[in-house]
């Protein structure tokens, strides 16, 4: 799966680097851009183990476990594990986020809630996703998980609207979807932008949840 990316020697080293840690049942999962994704497991907790491509210059896994560690206390993103080095690469392990992408998900009245309530934590700890509008990154499951704050950044954050923007206003597949389920109009549509720009203003949320609760 990865064999145009990272020898399998050096796969095999990474494996047995992870091995020596505890770590079990390790395998492909995926790969993005800058890394490749495999999963595993830890004292019987499922994790995700994000290691930096060898054709990647960047190098954000040590800002992203930063981030990770400083929101930890909120419960928005799933829990970091170790954060290392292994030959000169970078790699982030995290607990795993057990649900499927929202580009994906069967979305729930109660996790638009959850969205909400989440994406409006982080623009009040003034940290900015970046990547929240693309619905690879919220997680649906038995709870809502924000996930991949590689790009993220203390800046002036959008991260409530863009992700109302993304289930509600745009044109894309998940607005379509959400749109159909809910039995969404145009009257609803207008008085969510009228409740976007007074969060912007005041940032409160009782218009929103309010607005919501009537799907």
């Amino acid at each position: 799966m990865f064999e145009h990316l990272i020898s399998g020697a050096r796969l095999e080293r990474f494996y047995s680097h992870l091995k020596s840690q505890g770590f079990e049942n390790l395998r492909p999962y995926g790969k993005g851009t800058t890394s490749i994704i495999f999963r595993g497991r830890l004292h019987e907790k499922e994790v995700i183990i994000k290691l930096q491509r060898p054709d990647s210059p960047r190098r954000n896994f040590s800002k992203e476990a930063e981030v990770i560690r400083r929101i930890a206390p909120f419960r928005v993103t799933p829990s970091l594990v170790d954060y290392g080095t292994f030959e000169g690469l970078e790699y982030l392990i995290r607990e795993f986020a057990d649900g499927e992408m929202l580009l994906h998900a069967n979305i729930e009245k109660r996790h638009l809630f959850e969205i909400v309530e989440k994406t409006a934590l982080l623009d009040r700890l003034g940290l900015d996703h970046g990547q929240i509008q693309g619905g690879k990154h919220i997680i649906i499951g038995d709870r809502v998980y924000i996930i991949d704050f590689e790009k993220a950044g203390w800046r002036k954050p959008k991260n409530l609207t863009s992700a109302m923007a993304m289930l509600f206003l745009s044109d894309n597949a998940i607005s379509k979807r959400v749109r159909e389920k809910f039995g969404i109009d145009e009257a609803f549509i207008r008085e969510m932008r009228e409740k976007l720009k007074v969060y912007k203003r005041k940032r409160t949320l009782s218009g929103l949840f309010a607005l919501l609760s009537r799907l």
